[in-house]
């Protein structure tokens, strides 16, 4: 239980500055949403942008441990 459970906090933050790094560059780039196919949300990517950072370190953590 216990890598689980830090397995899920460790995601939960990665997913935090995912989004954090994302809204970053569109406020550098006075950008307000990154398309137009889902008005009022912010675009797809802003539905993905936390996924986009976690996904790759949870592969790489199932790598590491020797799961795939």
């Amino acid at each position: 239980y216990l890598t689980v459970i830090l397995g899920a906090l460790v995601l939960s933050c990665l997913g935090q500055i995912g989004d954090l790094s994302f809204s970053l560059i569109k406020r550098e780039y006075n950008i307000k949403d990154y398309g137009n196919l889902m008005p009022g949300h912010g675009g797809v990517l802003d539905r993905f942008d936390s996924t986009l950072l976690a996904t790759p370190s949870v592969i790489a953590y199932l790598a590491l441990v020797g799961v795939l």
